[in-house]
């Protein structure tokens, strides 16, 4: 299943910087495994924000909510998620 992600990260103001490096050096080798392996297909960030729009491709809903609860920022993150399908008037079946 492929699924429309938006991630807002709030870091609180008061984190140590070391521990927000951590942190952040934490969640940039995770979600590069998960890019390695096809589950986290594509990654954008939106201009101007501390956010991203991904698309996943898992298996179900519990896949992905294991993902995402596994991000190191998760704590921080403020996530929307919309289930996609393909569209039946598309003409190009590139979403595999």
């Amino acid at each position: 299943m492929l699924f429309h992600v938006r991630m807002t990260v709030r870091l609180p103001h008061d984190l140590p910087a070391e521990q927000a490096a951590e942190i952040l050096q934490r969640e940039k080798a995770y979600s590069q495994a998960l890019q390695a392996e096809g589950k986290w297909r594509h990654i954008w960030r939106i201009a101007g924000h501390y956010a991203n729009v991904s698309i996943f491709d898992v298996a179900d809903n519990d896949e992905l909510h294991v993902l995402l609860s596994g991000l190191p920022l998760f704590k921080f993150m403020d996530i929307e998620v919309m289930p996609l399908l393909r569209h039946p008037s598309a003409v190009r079946d590139d979403d595999r």
